[in-house]
């Protein structure tokens, strides 16, 4: 009931780690929220709250705030499958729940990749705060979370487009996405199944990232070093997502009438 076949076997709505292992522990946690007077909606602003502490997290220096930050991004997300749990549980889904868990990933990813620039600049170091290095870096980790934005914007603008044309709901499922012509886009999307660099964006993996950087910089006796070359890297890259998903959103069917 909490957790029915079509909610486990989505596509694009299931985390990874949601089907490695957070759905086999998160249903404990349902059990007990369900005998306490928390919402769904209150789960979900628990979540809000983990994921924004992720951000924050990545602002404390060296080891300890990335180990807080994948912490804090696991939690996020086992509280994201803890609010839909509750709902099903009671039957108290709504467009409310729906706009809350939307509003909490949107602001989480954005400012964690914000948060990701400004740990590479490493703003508030002594005399830093005049560096022409620290403000662009700074400004590269604002380029990322633009484009971050954009890119789980532009899975939304679909349904918008298609709610406005009178069209219905599209399935989430492989088959609904599938790009039905050939050429290049198609190519580069069977590319994107063996390296799939465009699902790096999420709050987990950037903090992985973040947390792989610090090891980097560590092994190589230079503080910050990797955490600059991943931000500089990312704030490119996702560009080029963004491009890749914009071209793929048009040759598929999903905006066709």
């Amino acid at each position: 009931m909490a957790q029915p076949d079509h909610v486990r076997q989505r596509k694009n709505a299931e985390h990874w780690t949601a089907q490695l292992y957070l759905r086999h522990v998160s249903i404990y946690l349902t059990q007990l929220l369900v005998r306490t007077p928390i919402t769904a909606n209150g789960v979900t602003y628990l979540m809000i709250a983990s994921g924004w502490c992720i951000a924050a997290s990545l602002l404390v220096p060296g080891w300890a705030g990335a180990l807080l930050a994948v912490f804090f991004a696991n939690l996020q997300m086992y509280l994201d499958c803890c609010d839909g749990e509750v709902a099903r549980w009671r039957g108290t889904s709504s467009p409310a729940g729906v706009y809350l868990d939307k509003m909490g990933h949107y602001t989480t990813e954005g400012l964690v990749a914000l948060a990701l620039g400004l740990r590479a600049a490493d703003l508030w170091a002594p005399g830093s705060s005049g560096s022409l290095l620290t403000w662009q870096l700074a400004f590269c980790g604002a380029l990322l979370a633009a484009g971050v934005l954009l890119n789980k914007a532009q899975n939304d603008m679909v349904h918008v487009a298609r709610a406005f044309a009178g069209l219905d709901r599209l399935a989430d499922t492989a088959e609904a996405s599938q790009v039905r012509r050939g050429g290049l886009v198609a190519t580069a999307r069977r590319l994107a199944r063996f390296l799939p660099f465009h699902r790096v964006f999420h709050s987990v993996e950037l903090s992985l990232m973040a947390l792989a950087a610090v090891l980097v910089s560590t092994l190589v006796g230079q503080p910050l070093l990797a955490e600059r070359v991943l931000v500089v890297l990312l704030a490119g890259v996702i560009w080029l997502v963004n491009l890749g998903h914009f071209a793929a959103i048009m040759a598929s069917s999903r905006v066709r009438s």
